[in-house]
């Protein structure tokens, strides 16, 4: 597989763009053979200047309800084949009737052809940083990318730039046209949330970094149990135990315990919400595992010391609903007892809800 080379930043207009063509310019000018895939202009004179000299791959134009969007064309860009291709804005989620929902599985594909990618994202988009990302900025951010498709890439270059100056260059019209800019500064362009996201951005890079210098072959010695409910937290506690697994180095399970014979028997919306967070943590390349037996403490423990699991994580249960999965409050407890020395960690639910606050 060819290389991928992420450019990170906090939030928009940090230079994300600007430096990915500049390094395009660079690689032109030692002979290597460059083209655009995707360029988001963003009306922004002095990255758009940035293209001048450079190939130009034309994008694909997809009809969706009665409009026309333009897509990035891997097809045109596979029948060219450059040697590196620049493409913006790397979480992006195609228009329905493209032939990948995401932007990222078209730039795996090119990858996957021998094609090197230079592209841009914001840390926000990261998956397992988005409960986090909602809770500094009161924003849930939809497009994502899972940490694993992260992890492909040879290099992360974090483009830095303080708030301050960031807000800076908003409030002179250089990352946004007047009203826009006006909006971002009464919502994510807020001198705290940014702040937070680059304290998060620069984090997230260290840790990167830290992980290419480690040795490939030291064995894992931290292994982590994520139970799956069909608790709508769930997904936060897959994210949560993804990521620490991603610090420690640790293998992860995503771990269902189903009484009788398994998803049939369930009511229809409980199935359905159980399949969608095996999916999930599928997504975010998890081994999944679906356990069958009438006791989900005794399964557990049984399958964590079967399994050398050092880590359980669990959905703290809400005190009026009590998922089947954890029919008794003791649930926890008798997990605890029977999993002995294996280190069990509740998760609260830190979602906000309707109608609170």
């Amino acid at each position: 597989m060819a290389e991928l080379r992420i450019i990170l930043g906090y939030a928009a207009g940090v230079g994300k763009t600007y430096r990915m063509l500049q390094e395009g310019q660079d690689l032109k000018a030692a002979g290597r053979d460059v083209v655009i895939g995707y360029f988001e202009p963003h009306a922004r004179k002095d990255t758009i200047a940035l293209t001048e000299g450079l190939e130009f791959v034309p994008r694909r134009v997809i009809e969706y309800r009665g409009r026309q969007f333009e897509e990035m064309d891997t097809d045109a860009i596979l029948a060219r084949h450059p040697e590196i291709c620049l493409v913006d804005e790397f979480p992006h989620t195609n228009v329905p009737g493209s032939a990948r929902a995401k932007r990222w599985e078209d730039v795996m594909v090119l990858l996957n052809a021998g094609i090197d990618v230079i592209t841009t994202m914001n840390i926000q988009h990261l998956e397992s940083l988005n409960d986090r990302v909602r809770q500094v900025s009161g924003i849930e951010v939809r497009e994502t990318i899972p940490d694993w498709v992260l992890k492909q890439a040879a290099e992360i270059v974090f483009v830095d730039l303080t708030p301050g100056a960031l807000l800076n260059r908003l409030d002179r019209g250089v990352v946004y046209a007047p009203e826009k800019a006006k909006r971002a500064r009464e919502n994510f362009f807020r001198e705290p949330t940014l702040a937070a996201l680059r304290e998060l951005a620069l984090r997230q890079t260290a840790h990167e970094v830290d992980l290419r210098q480690a040795e490939q072959d030291v064995a894992a010695a931290e292994r982590i149990l994520i139970h799956v409910t069909e608790a709508t937290s769930t997904l936060a506690l897959i994210r949560r135990g993804r990521r620490v697994a991603d610090y420690l180095r640790a293998d992860c399970f995503a771990v269902c315990v189903l009484p009788g014979a398994g998803l049939q028997e369930l009511a229809p919306e409980i199935r359905q919400a159980v399949e969608r967070h095996l999916n999930f943590a599928r997504m975010l390349h998890i081994d999944t595992r679906i356990l069958n037996a009438a006791d989900p403490a005794e399964a557990l423990a049984a399958f964590a010391h079967t399994n050398a699991i050092t880590q359980i994580f669990l959905v703290k249960p809400e005190r009026q609903k009590i998922p089947f999965f954890a029919a008794k409050q003791l649930f926890a407890m008798r997990l605890i007892r029977a999993a002995r020395d294996i280190q069990v960690t509740l998760v609260a639910d830190r979602t906000p809800r309707a109608g609170s606050g």
